[in-house]
Parts: C-alpha cells; sequence; structure tokens
C-alpha cells in the first residue's frame, strides 16, 4: 500500500497511475538458502521490515511528511553513513546446487571504497542501500536481505521487472542518458525517442521504494544519507518530506548538461527542486557545477553565491553546498592486482603477440558517447599522414559489452568493424594488423597487462562523466619493478595520454594531450605526437600525472566530500523548519528559531491596548503583489489607509523606494497619510506638507560619473534600462537574460564601487536592480527619525509595525530591533518588525503574500473603527514637517 504523498508527489495531470500496481518492493515469503561468505562480518542484527512510524505507508499523509513532527527516530540509532546507489558493490549468484545464494564485494565498485576516506576520528558505520545484478524470485527475497544486512551491511531494494525496465532501461537510458550527454530526441528515431510519461512515473515510484528501503533503517538525528547519480535525482524529495533535518548529500558522477539542453526535459523544474532537497550537491568540474548553477538561475531564479571558496545556493533558509571534486581510483586495490602472479605472464603474451611493435590502447565501453569510431578514422588518418607508422604503430581497442538498444549497437559495432576492416585491408600484412578490436570484457588482469604494454592510451569520448581509464593507466606504467622485461629493478614510468576535452577527467591531467575529438586531423597528430616523443618527455608527464593520481585516490575524494557534507549541515538542528508545498514543489524553509508567523488575533489585542502607534509599510510585494503589472492602490487600500490614519492614536507612513510623485499621485486621497518617497530621501507627515529633503546637500556630481557607467551596461545588456529617481539611479535587468542579466549586475556592481570609490554614495544591488544613492538614505533612518519625533514629543510609541518585502526593508527591521536599549518607545512596546514571505530575514515575524498584510491591516482598521476615533490629545505628532525635524 502505498502513501497518498504518492500522488502528490507525481502531480499527474493525466491521471496515469498504473505504476501504483506494484508492492513496497521488500518482497515477500521465505525461502531455504543464505548467504556465501564475503568480507568482514560484522555483528547480525534483525532487519526492521515496518514502518518508521506506527501503521502503514497510508498513513503517512501530506500533514505529517510534512510537518516538523516528522522528524522522528526509527529503529536503528548510531552515527552512520547511509550509501544509496542504484546498484549495490556486490555480487550476487545462485549456488550451484540451487540451495541459496552466494555473495562477494565487488571489488570494482567505486561506492566499496568509500569507506576508505572515513576521516581517521570518525566512528562511522557504512550502510549500503541499492538493487542487485542478480535478479532474486520473490520467496527469497527476505532471507537474501537479511544475509546481505548481517554481512555486508547492505539493503537491497527489489524492484519488480517490468518496472525496473521503465525505471532503467525506460526513463534512466532513453531520456536522462541521452539528455545529459547532450543529445535531444529531435524525432521519434533518435536515441530515446520523445518523452514517454509512463517512463517518468516508473523512476518517480522507484526512487520512492529506494526512499522506503533508506527509512526503514534510518536515524535521521544522527545518520548522513549520501545519494550517487542520475538514477536517484528524485530520491532527496522522498527523504526530505519525511525527514526536514536529515543530513542529504549527493553526487553526480556524470555530466550535467548546459541550460539550453536541460531545458528541453519536460520535468526539469521537479528534479532540479529535488537535488535542492539535498545539503551537499557534488560535481566532477566545475563545468558540470556551472550548468547546474545556470539551470536553477534560469528555471527557478535562483542564484548562488560564492565566499571562501565554497559555493552555496540560498533555497528558503537553507544553503545547499555545491562540491567540485572529481573521483579518484583505488591506489591499494590497483596495486595489488598488479602484484599477481597472472600478469607477469599475460604481459609476456602480448609483448610476443606484438612483438616491439608501439601500441595505442583504447579501454571503452561500447557507446555512441564513447567516440570509439572517431578514434579509428584518427588512427587511419595517423598512418596515412605519417607513414612510417605503417608496420610499427597498432591500436588495440577493447569494447567492453554494454546493455542498452540491441539495434543502436548492432549499428554502431556494424560501423566499427566496417572501419576495422578498412583500415587493415589498406595497411595490414601478413604478420600485422594496424588496428586490433577485442569485442568482449576482460578481467581485471588482462586489462592490467594491455595498459602495462601501451605506450599511449588515447581517449576520444564525444561527452563522459569521469573516465578513470586514464588514471589507471598511469597506475600501471608506474611499473612493477622487472615487470617490463628490462632486468632493472627500479619502476621506470612513461606514459602518454590523448584524451577528449570533453571528458570529466581531463581538466585533472594537465600533462595529457586534449583534443576535439571531433577534428579527425588534429587527433591524429596528437596520436603521433603522443608516440613520437622523447623518452624524457614521456617521463615528465608521466610523473607529473602520477603525483596527482597517487595522491587524489577515492579516499581522498571521499574524505573531502564528507568533510563539506559535514559542514553544510552544522547548523540543521539550531534553526527551525517548516515543510511547504506539494509534489516536487515541496521544499523545507529554515529559519531562526525565533521567528514566527504574525498571527491576527495576537496583534490585534495589542494594538487594542496601545495608545501610540506607528505603523510603516512598504509599498511593492507588501500591498500589491510584485507580480502586478498595474501598481496603482485600489479603493480597498485607499480606504483602509484613510481608516488607520483616522485614529489619533496611529501615525501611518508609506515607507517606498519609489519616486514621490507617482506615490503622492496615488495617495493623494489620504490627506493624514504619511510618506517617504526613495528610501526617505523626500518625505512629508500629511498631504498638506511641503516635501522635505533628508540631506540638504545639492551635490548630485557622482550621478554624472555612474550614468556613463550604467548606459554602458545597458547599451551591452537587451532587456535593461535605467531609472532616474531625483536622488538615487537604478539599473534594472528583470526583461534580460537572466544568467547574462545576473552577470553584469554582478560586473556593474564592481565598477561603480569602483567609480564611486570616494563618492558619498552606496552602491547596493537588490532584486533584478542595481541601486546608487546617497549614503545616508535608508528605510530605517526613517523609522529612527519618526521614533525619536515622538519621543521629543513626550509620546513615545508602545506599538510599533513595521511590514516590508525586499532588502531595503531589512534596514527598517534592523533599526527597530535595538530601540528598546536606546529608550525610545515605551518599555513595554509591542514591536512588530514582518516580513511578507517566509525567508531569512532579520524580522522576527512573517506574513506569506501581500493578501495577508491586507486582511491583518484590515484586521487593526475595524478594531480602530470600534473604538471611535481618539481625541487629538491623547497622541500628539508633529503639526509641520520642520518641526519634526
Amino acid at each position: 500500500m502505498f502513501s497518498r504523498s504518492y500522488t502528490n508527489l507525481l502531480d499527474l495531470a493525466n491521471g496515469n497511475l498504473s505504476a501504483l500496481d506494484y508492492g513496497g518492493g521488500g518482497g515477500g515469503g521465505t525461502a531455504a538458502g543464505g548467504a556465501g561468505a564475503g568480507g568482514r562480518p560484522p555483528r547480525a542484527r534483525r532487519m526492521q521490515r515496518t514502518s518508521t512510524t506506527p501503521g502503514t505507508f497510508a498513513d503517512l499523509d501530506e500533514d505529517r511528511a510534512g510537518s516538523v513532527a516528522s522528524d522522528a527516530q526509527s529503529s536503528l540509532a548510531g552515527d552512520r553513513l547511509i550509501v544509496v546507489a542504484n546498484t549495490l558493490p556486490v555480487r550476487g549468484e545462485r549456488r550451484p546446487d540451487g540451495r541459496g545464494w552466494s555473495f562477494t564485494w565487488d571489488e570494482d565498485s567505486l561506492l566499496f571504497h568509500l569507506r576508505d576516506g572515513l576521516p581517521d576520528d570518525m566512528d562511522m558505520e557504512v550502510l549500503y542501500v541499492g538493487s542487485l545484478h542478480a535478479d532474486v524470485p520473490p520467496a527469497d527475497q527476505d532471507d537474501v536481505a537479511q544475509a546481505l544486512l548481517d554481512r555486508f551491511r547492505c539493503i537491497p531494494a527489489f524492484l519488480p521487472k517490468d518496472l525496473c525496465d521503465r525505471f532503467y532501461h525506460g526513463f534512466c537510458k532513453q531520456t536522462l542518458w541521452p539528455l545529459i550527454h547532450y543529445m535531444l530526441p529531435y524525432s521519434t528515431a533518435d536515441h530515446g525517442g520523445r518523452f514517454d510519461r509512463s517512463h517518468w512515473e516508473a523512476y518517480v515510484l522507484a526512487n520512492k521504494l529506494f526512499s522506503q528501503r533508506v527509512i526503514e533503517v534510518l536515524n535521521p538525528d544522527d545518520d548522513y544519507v549520501w545519494i550517487h547519480d542520475y538514477h536517484l535525482l528524485a530520491l532527496p524529495s522522498f527523504l526530505r518530506r519525511r525527514f526536514n533535518r536529515l543530513r542529504i548529500g549527493f553526487f553526480l558522477h556524470s555530466p550535467f548538461p548546459s541550460s539550453e539542453l536541460y531545458r528541453s526535459l519536460p520535468v526539469r523544474d521537479e528534479i532540479l527542486k529535488s537535488l535542492l532537497n539535498c545539503d551537499l550537491i557534488g560535481f566532477h568540474t566545475f563545468d558540470y557545477a556551472r550548468h547546474f548553477l545556470s539551470c536553477c538561475s534560469r528555471m527557478l531564479g535562483i542564484d548562488y553565491q560564492s565566499k571562501r571558496g565554497y559555493i552555496g545556493l540560498d533555497y528558503f533558509g537553507r544553503t545547499v553546498g555545491i562540491k567540485i571534486m572529481p573521483v579518484g581510483i583505488n591506489m591499494e586495490h590497483l596495486q595489488s592486482l598488479l602484484q599477481k602472479p597472472d600478469l607477469e605472464r599475460k604481459v609476456a603474451e602480448l609483448r610476443s603477440q606484438f612483438n616491439r611493435k608501439t601500441v595505442l590502447l583504447g579501454v571503452d565501453d561500447m557507446d555512441i558517447f564513447k567516440g570509439i569510431d572517431l578514434k579509428i578514422l584518427a588512427f587511419e588518418q595517423m598512418l596515412k599522414a605519417h607513414p612510417k607508422w605503417q608496420g610499427r604503430a597498432v591500436l588495440v581497442q577493447i569494447a567492453n559489452p554494454k546493455g542498452g538498444s540491441r539495434k543502436e549497437l548492432e549499428e554502431l559495432q556494424a560501423k566499427i568493424e566496417q572501419s576495422c576492416k578498412r583500415i587493415n585491408d589498406q595497411f595490414g600484412r601478413p604478420g600485422y594488423s594496424p588496428v586490433v578490436l577485442v569485442n568482449r570484457a576482460l578481467s581485471s588482469v588482462e586489462r592490467m597487462a594491455y595498459y602495462t604494454i601501451a605506450e599511449c592510451v588515447v581517449v576520444t569520448a564525444v561527452r563522459d562523466g569521469m573516465n578513470l581509464t586514464p588514471y589507471e593507466y598511469i597506475v600501471c606504467r608506474q611499473g612493477i619493478p622487472g615487470l617490463d622485461g628490462s632486468g632493472d629493478d627500479r619502476p621506470r614510468g612513461k606514459s602518454m595520454l590523448v584524451v577528449s576535452e570533453f571528458i570529466g577527467c581531463s581538466p585533472s591531467l594537465s600533462g595529457a594531450i586534449r583534443v576535439n575529438p571531433w577534428n579527425i586531423e588534429s587527433t591524429a597528430e596528437a596520436m603521433n605526437e603522443s608516440i613520437a616523443s622523447s623518452d624524457n618527455e614521456k617521463q615528465l608527464r608521466h610523473e607529473k600525472h602520477y603525483r596527482y593520481v597517487s595522491s587524489h585516490d577515492v579516499a581522498y575524494w571521499s574524505k573531502s566530500f564528507i568533510h563539506d557534507f559535514e559542514r553544510s549541515c552544522r547548523d540543521h538542528f539550531r534553526r527551525r523548519c517548516w515543510g511547504i508545498g506539494l509534489g516536487f514543489g515541496f521544499r523545507v524553509v529554515a529559519l531562526d528559531r525565533n521567528f514566527k508567523k504574525l498571527t491576527v488575533d495576537s496583534i490585534v489585542a495589542d494594538y487594542k491596548k496601545s495608545k501610540s502607534r506607528v505603523i510603516l509599510l512598504d509599498y511593492d510585494g507588501t500591498l500589491v503583489p510584485q507580480t502586478t503589472i498595474d501598481k496603482t492602490p485600489n479603493e480597498t487600500i485607499v480606504s483602509m489607509m484613510n481608516t488607520l490614519c483616522a485614529d489619533k492614536k496611529n501615525v501611518v507612513f508609506i515607507v517606498s523606494g519609489r519616486g514621490r510623485d507617482s506615490l503622492e499621485k496615488w495617495f493623494y486621497p489620504c490627506p493624514e497619510l504619511g510618506i517617504a518617497a526613495e528610501h526617505g530621501y523626500f518625505m512629508r507627515w500629511t498631504r498638506d506638507e511641503q516635501w522635505q529633503i533628508q540631506n540638504q546637500s545639492p551635490e548630485f556630481e557622482w550621478m554624472h560619473m555612474a550614468e556613463p557607467v550604467m548606459k554602458l551596461y545597458t547599451e551591452a545588456t537587451d532587456g535593461s534600462y535605467i531609472e532616474t529617481k531625483e536622488s538615487a539611479l537604478v539599473w534594472h535587468h528583470q526583461d534580460a537574460g537572466p544568467g547574462f542579466g545576473s552577470s553584469q549586475a554582478k560586473e556593474m556592481l564592481d565598477h561603480l564601487e569602483s567609480v564611486l570609490a570616494n563618492e558619498p554614495v552606496s552602491v547596493k544591488s537588490g532584486q533584478h536592480i542595481v541601486e546608487v544613492k546617497p549614503q545616508a538614505v535608508s528605510k530605517g533612518f526613517v523609522a529612527e527619525k519618526i521614533l525619536s519625533t515622538l519621543m521629543e514629543k513626550e509620546r513615545q510609541a508602545d506599538f510599533v509595525l513595521c511590514i516590508g518585502d525586499d532588502r531595503s526593508d531589512e534596514d527598517m527591521f534592523e533599526k527597530i530591533a535595538d530601540i528598546m536599549s536606546r529608550s525610545m518607545v515605551d518599555p513595554q512596546t509591542s514591536l512588530y518588525a514582518c516580513t511578507v514571505g517566509q525567508k531569512p530575514s532579520k524580522a522576527i515575524y512573517y506574513l506569506d503574500d501581500a493578501n495577508d498584510v491586507l486582511n491583518m491591516l484590515e484586521a487593526l482598521a475595524d478594531a480602530s473603527e470600534e473604538a471611535g476615533s481618539g481625541s487629538p490629545e491623547e497622541t500628539e505628532v508633529p503639526s509641520t514637517l520642520e518641526e519634526a525635524w
């Protein structure tokens, strides 16, 4: 049975719920048999087969899933790292006698070696959650699951075959895999075809089943959950819905496409929002991270900030960290393979086979993105352009079989074999085949042997996440004493690399020859250069690479990620969290513990008791929504302002960044309303008063310096414009391209700060703006001036309400926060600093939107009408603004 939150999470417009036919993935029944020995057996612990809260999954409804109270502990406690991936790092097979199963660690799995990077001072247990390569019948699943937990600390997720096909072979391989490798489905004939909604449903359901397996063993207060790769992009949303403060990390082992490609995905927002439920997101290279950040900016309007080397996204009060760290290899495991006795024999066989010929090596999966066909064409071009290598150079291409579309692989393989046959027919001779194609999976020892004899490894992938082939090659070429047949007991490391600039390991291999694999001629020249280089050149390049590869191994990568993971989660239990939203729109809002929603009943009660009130209101985004095109106040707002102003106990001000002309025109029907325009540069207490200027200095020479700079950026940024106020200049870029506009704004901010360094002005960025204004002008000054004026009249305020929605309003919140200590108000004053929207703020209250603000103000206006107008003597306001100043 499934939780009711499932349908909300899918948010399926077409009502296709066929994926819901499957059970919880845990399997049922009992069967004889167990798991074979493998790895170090920890203490046995019976796996829990129930939910982490009483009842069935159907009881985990929206209210509980989204509440803070859902941070309940589950049955297994302790400091642990739970590693979640599509497949577990174990190999399983049924015993020959058919009675039970045997399992061993998969030492080639990257996940198996993650624990090597745990800090020495961290006593942390590692659990693995994932699916099995083996097809385990439902009758055996309980016993297999228990054996894997007891012996390997692994929790398997058993997916029904049809679901697995649509999840893995459907959405993962036909939709995500081509997209992250920069391929768009222009037609149904392309790889993957059109977007299939049923595949997306299966993907979400599979992620749901993975989350259930994690929840079964999760202690949310202590555990760290580290999710891996593109198969589980929806998993963070499921976990965050249940546990608002859970520590969640994610590492993408694949490329992340540019925003221009990613935006073509119909479920683009859902995946981005799911990833933003993590605390730390890792990528191999800055390019992949930059593409992700660009997508967040262009599609969700979220910009990143960089501070002291750390990149973070502010997402509803939570900082989502971005980690850039290429993964490494397991040095200890590779060096143990190099010590195996079979290796020396295999190396000797290969040396005899190639008879002192120069071997260039390619080791790739049979995949359209690996560029095997381009590599073979480049080798053909090298033989043509440099005939001296004919009869002397051999390209050995190992093509590991890979699951996928049979038709696609057959076409690719036929094309490669055709190219190999053509080259061998043209340049081959008895005893010499220029291209040797190995169409089978090799054992680890065989692969190490090929690396050992190769003079150069060539990687021409057109797009690849990381590709550790060059790293393995470098370690093998470092050598084992005596293995090269020279009789020298010292390792003699020489290696050359030709690598595509489109793979993740390329930036870290600074000594490699980087190529654009689509350029056949330049790749051919790179091959020639690599094998024609002097031994000294090969040795220097090798030593440079070996220093990096040996020091940046998988343990270093894991340790670095976990260190930043801990740092990203330090504030989890110091802030209040709310879960809001439905489906993939769910997110956790993290706010200060004192931050709470302003309730109408409480403020009305304090309002009625008070005798001298100050009400300060922002306009845009507070009284009218930011999204409204017509900003003119409606009759309701005007009537409400008049009602509040008619109460002689009240001093009401509109405090806005807008120019005085607009505000004067809009609020002309409100004679008793005070207005502070352009952040307080112009101010008046009533309509009949003259506008007074805060800064009487007529010096505006800085405008002549700032305006040309702004015009320069306006001409270069389509969609931007300059707003000229009487006291300020504002550059708007909300209609410019999201990424380009933000980039130009940051550049302009630096430019203006440099140009105006000696001028009495401040340069600030806001929501899609860059503003230059006099230093002394701020909304905080307005609040202070009004309160100090009342204090001088011995009519100290005992009720202060201040509402705003953007950065400029934070000045007001900050000012009124310390007025109690400065005795500017009555000691018993009720202070209400309120921001609009649940977001980090210096205010201690919030209202959800402009409608909430109007409803609250209407309640205050009703309270004034009920009480009747007070006498003028109760609260004396200044008769003129000159008197106030």
